[in-house]
């Protein structure tokens, strides 16, 4: 039986890292990559902007059918006899 240090294990860990992270940038990727940029203030700020609104509105339909379920469901069971 072939006994391998842990110290070769890392090695070879580290080595199979290195060869799969080589070609990421040239691969299906390597065009996002590559056109991929920090944006400015003014596009981060409309990018929070826009997820926050998304966030409340999406939070706001949440509340919505809350109230609808709790509320309104059992007044409308009660009115029909269920």
């Amino acid at each position: 039986m072939i006994s391998i240090t842990f110290q070769q294990t890392i090695k070879n860990a580290q080595n199979w890292v290195e060869q799969h992270i080589k070609y990421f940038g040239k691969g299906k990727y390597g065009r996002v990559l590559r056109m991929a940029r920090k944006p400015d203030q003014e596009e981060y700020k409309k990018v929070v902007m826009i997820t926050g609104l998304g966030i409340i509105i999406i939070g706001a339909l949440g509340f919505l059918i809350y109230i609808l379920m709790s509320i309104v469901a059992p007044y409308i069971a009660s009115y029909i006899h269920i």
